[in-house]
């Protein structure tokens, strides 16, 4: 009796040790990353309210047409900018930088510089934001921040980046987990293919079509290479943690993450096939999305592999309910990506409203819906409190699911819908802009949909902060969830 009792005892001794040790990690990292968190929903809701005036304005044009300020022309880029480098980069610093403490074992000693190094980075961003709305801002996709905004930007993530290297290089658990892969690749990726893309573009621009060719070059890698990654590596963390199995194919991960890092940046020329750039640039473009199908297919077979036989715990976890739709998004991502590329369809879409369709589909299904999962499980962590009300996570979690999917599917059927009525020269163009209407109309249902998910996220965290229930000393916070979820390595 005592021979098999011995391994119990020892394995509960191990496992009080590591949820002390990750309490410890929790605890030192609590103000930044909550910090980051903050900020991260504070734009998130801005941006989607901005969206909502824009989708407006799409078929009302007169809609606060008497406001300079709250023009489409620069209502737009705002949205856009506050969503991806407000919700989205701030997100990333919450969750990464978590992941990469808590795989490391590492303590935070200098929290502080975090903390400096977000109001820089909020800082910058409001800067940059102001300037759009008085105008000053450059006319290429994801690069709208006026050039004196971004040095703010590029001294704050110095500081993150480095802390976060730091915290690699100290770890005191030296196996590396496919999560860091992901997370350490993109901290040194998003500088590389920022610093390039502002002097290029901003800073000493290049001269006619190459600042086009710069800028979609950036917005492919700042998809593939900085929100993908983090997105990949909350997946990977979160549905081996919870349901407690390990990764199915570790040779998958690798392949997958390899092929990611390689292709990511050379899909971006796809949006200019037919432009007036070499055609062995946009052709690569063509080869490289097709191929992203590969990494892609493989990442979500070997997330979906891994919990195969657990689909019922799958759903039933309030965090990886959320990635659960995320990884399946990607798998739509590879597939409209692919096709698009395609020169027979991309000449009917290209200038359709099937492309804005695909970025809400990365964007937003994918990389937004797979950090709210990382988020639910993380928030309770460092606050020592659970989430206060289920009903507000349920109407968070549809109101997200039901306005993403109105939206990207009416922004893809009414592109190909135009696209089709665009290459029939017998149509006027302005009967295929009446018939955008109906879709444009459903698209604003959509983005209210959001908005209402969106505030019940917001009124949950602040109320989890202020009055949310505080879980018991020495016990783990559960999400909600009846089983407990730091037994998984």
């Amino acid at each position: 009796m005592s021979d098999t009792s011995q391994p119990n005892s020892k394995s509960v001794r191990a496992g009080s040790a590591l949820l002390a040790e990750l309490g410890s990690v929790d605890k030192s990292l609590r103000f930044p990353v909550l910090f980051f968190t903050f900020c991260a929903i504070i734009w998130l809701v801005v941006a989607n309210t901005v969206t909502l005036i824009t989708s407006i304005q799409c078929y009302k044009p007169d809609f606060l047409a008497a406001l300079p300020w709250f023009t489409y022309g620069r209502l737009y880029p705002l949205a856009a900018n506050a969503m991806l480098f407000g919700w989205g980069c701030n997100a990333i610093f919450a969750v990464a930088l978590w992941l990469i403490a808590r795989l490391s074992l590492s303590p935070v000693r200098d929290g502080g510089i975090l903390i400096i190094a977000g109001i820089f980075w909020n800082a910058g961003l409001k800067l940059g934001l102001f300037g759009i709305l008085i105008g000053k801002f450059t006319p290429l996709q994801s690069l709208e921040l006026p050039g004196y905004a971004t040095p703010i930007l590029l001294i704050a993530y110095a500081l993150i980046g480095v802390w976060g290297v730091q915290a690699f290089l100290t770890r005191q658990k030296k196996t590396v987990n496919v999560s860091q892969w992901y997370i350490l690749a993109a901290l040194f990726l998003f500088p590389w293919i920022y610093m390039i893309a502002q002097f290029m573009a901003v800073w000493f621009p290049v001269r006619g079509v190459l600042q086009s060719v710069v800028s979609h070059w950036f917005d492919a890698s700042f998809l593939n290479l900085w929100l993908a990654p983090i997105a990949l590596a909350v997946a990977y963390y979160l549905i081996p943690k919870i349901l407690g199995r390990p990764i199915h194919s570790y040779s998958m991960a690798l392949f997958g993450f390899c092929a990611l890092i390689l292709a990511g940046s050379w899909t971006g020329l796809v949006s200019m096939v037919g432009g007036p750039i070499p055609v062995w640039l946009s052709s690569t473009s063509i080869v490289a999305s097709v191929v992203m199908m590969m990494p892609i297919g493989v990442v979500v077979l070997n997330l979906f592999l891994s919990a195969k036989g657990f689909f019922a715990e799958l759903w039933r976890s309030i965090a990886l309910r959320f990635v659960l739709i995320g990884v399946a998004s990607y798998l739509l991502v590879g597939l409209l990506g692919s096709v698009v590329a395609f020169h027979s369809v991309n000449e009917v879409v290209q200038f359709t409203t099937v492309i804005s369709a695909y970025k809400q589909l990365f964007v937003y299904a994918f990389f937004s819906m797979t950090l709210f999962g990382g988020l639910y499980f993380m928030v309770p962590r460092l606050s020592g409190r659970e989430w206060p009300s289920i009903d507000l996570i349920h109407l968070h979690f549809w109101g997200s699911l039901i306005g993403i999917t109105i939206i990207v599917s009416a922004l893809f059927w009414g592109g190909l819908s135009a696209g089709m009525q665009m290459n029939n020269p017998e149509i006027s163009f302005s009967k295929i802009s009446d018939s955008r209407i109906i879709w444009l109309k459903m698209s604003t249902i959509g983005i209210v949909c959001l908005l209402v998910g969106h505030m019940a996220f917001t009124v949950n965290f602040f109320w989890m902060l202020i009055a949310g229930h505080r879980v018991a000393e020495g016990q783990s916070p559960t999400v909600l969830e009846s089983f407990n979820q730091e037994g998984a390595t």
